[in-house]
């Protein structure tokens, strides 16, 4: 068999004019493309990687803030609480201090109506009492007696203390106007001569006297001059009684008042 070399020299040419015409034309183009689209896909991978670790790191910052806001959160939920609570024990404080104030407000109060509820209780008593005294008193007292006191005026005038004695002679003697006795009847002339006599005596000088009557001594007698005054009275027996009773009175008002004051000191020292 006879080869024909012209035949196969031109389709090797045509062969490599076609292998040149592709790689020129289409595996260049083909290669090319598959480049850039390698290219494109690494870049988008890439920028994928990028996007995927910024997504992680605002996820994380995310979740960073997340548990911040959550620590804060707490925090305050904590405070707040804790705020309230105190409010809460200081209103209660205050709203006990109020109770208790007012409490022992009332209750000083109360007891202060009851001592002057008391108080005024025994004054009625004991100006009824006295009251009742002092009419009995001028119902029994009569002439007669009037005669018996005169006699212990009389006793009381020779009994009287020198400094006394003497202060009164020095106003006698200096008196403007005589002297005045009281008596709660109208003495009889051997009575009122009995006293002038005393009196005489007692201040060793003539003393000007002027007789009157006061029922208001209920049964006695009194003797004044320019603001001195020598008495013996059952009147000035129950004033003197009246002041006494005051003056228990008062004492014992004084102890209850202590007493008192002592059970609502104790809680303040506890």
């Amino acid at each position: 068999m006879l080869i024909d070399w012209f035949t196969v020299i031109a389709q090797i040419v045509n062969f490599l004019i076609l292998v040149w015409l592709l790689k020129r034309f289409l595996y260049k183009p083909i290669l090319n493309a598959i480049d850039t689209r390698e290219k494109k896909i690494a870049k988008e991978l890439a920028d994928a990687d990028l996007k995927k670790a910024e997504a992680l790191k605002e996820r994380d910052e995310f979740q960073h803030k997340n548990e911040e806001f959550d620590r804060h959160r707490a925090t305050l939920m904590s405070k707040v609480t804790q705020e309230a609570q105190t409010e809460r024990q200081r209103l209660l404080e205050e709203a006990r201090e109020a109770a208790d104030t007012l409490s022992a407000k009332r209750h000083a109060a109360l007891l202060s109506d009851a001592h002057t509820l008391n108080q005024t209780l025994r004054q009625r008593t004991q100006q009824e009492v006295f009251s009742i005294a002092r009419k009995a008193l001028t119902d029994l007292a009569a002439a007669s007696l009037e005669e018996r006191m005169t006699g212990v005026f009389i006793r009381r005038l020779y009994e009287l203390d020198e400094q006394v004695k003497k202060n009164l002679g020095e106003t006698f003697k200096t008196a403007s106007a005589p002297a005045l006795l009281h008596s709660a009847f109208d003495l009889p002339e051997p009575q009122r001569a009995a006293i002038q006599k005393a009196l005489n005596e007692t201040f060793s000088a003539d003393i000007s006297l002027r007789f009157e009557t006061a029922p208001h001594l209920v049964s006695g007698i009194e003797l004044s001059a320019n603001g001195q005054k020598i008495a013996w009275s059952i009147s000035d027996y129950l004033a003197a009684l009246g002041k006494s009773v005051d003056e228990l009175l008062k004492e014992k008002d004084k102890a209850e008042a202590e007493a008192q004051a002592k059970p609502e000191a104790a809680p303040k020292s506890t």
